[in-house]
């Protein structure tokens, strides 16, 4: 299977699973964590719906949704700073005990949607942008994420 393709899959499935997650999480931090993981996955639907041809190329909305995953990016180390729990939580606990890894992971999502924010000009710049992006998640969900 084309990476592009599995890259706006997995956006799309985990954009679902993350509203059904939200329904029922009572500790704030861990709700505040799940919305901005939620608005990195709305903003990679959008780049993979372009990239799979579902949606016109926009180059001033790809690039708007590149940017859009490298602020919220940027504000995953702090939101996990503090080691908080809920239930319905996705995190796992080796989060806390390799949290420099994981602001290592959470910085190079961020730097990878920058360059895509700062470059993306035609439809032949989106896909292998939306693959560095991508591959960055899949990463640190490989590593810090419950197996879905």
């Amino acid at each position: 299977m084309r990476p592009i393709f599995v890259t706006a899959i997995t956006a799309t499935l985990l954009a679902a699973g993350a509203a059904l997650a939200h329904s029922g999480v009572s500790n704030p931090a861990v709700k505040a964590r799940m919305h901005a993981m939620m608005q990195i996955a709305d903003s990679t639907k959008i780049l993979g719906a372009m990239a799979k041809g579902e949606a016109a190329f926009d180059a001033d909305e790809a690039r708007a949704a590149a940017a859009a995953i490298a602020a919220h990016a940027a504000s995953v180390p702090t939101l996990f700073m503090a080691e908080e729990h809920d239930p319905k939580s996705e995190a796992l606990p080796v989060i806390w005990q390799e949290f420099d890894t994981f602001g290592q992971k959470s910085e190079a999502l961020t730097l990878a949607a920058a360059e895509a924010a700062a470059s993306i000009e035609t439809e032949a710049d989106l896909k292998p942008a939306l693959a560095r992006i991508g591959g960055t998640c899949k990463s640190c969900h490989q590593d810090f994420r419950k197996p879905q």
